[in-house]
């Protein structure tokens, strides 16, 4: 399976963490952990039990870790 290109999706676009973790490979637990630390960017909350991430905070944090 291809990876898509973040760059194909729309500036205010919104990806959930399953999205989001195609992207950064790792456990979930290791992303919220790393939330709590402040290494990964805070959710957005939606509504009660959905939390969304922005993508310009995605995008940003991958240039950040120097993944292309």
């Amino acid at each position: 399976m291809q990876t898509p290109d973040l760059n194909d999706l729309p500036n205010g676009a919104y990806l959930r963490l399953a999205q989001v973790l195609i992207f950064i490979p790792i456990s979930r637990s290791a992303w919220y952990a790393g939330i709590s630390t402040g290494k990964f960017p805070s959710p957005t909350k939606l509504g009660p039990r959905t939390a969304v991430y922005r993508l310009c905070d995605i995008k940003k944090l991958l240039e950040d870790l120097g993944v292309k």
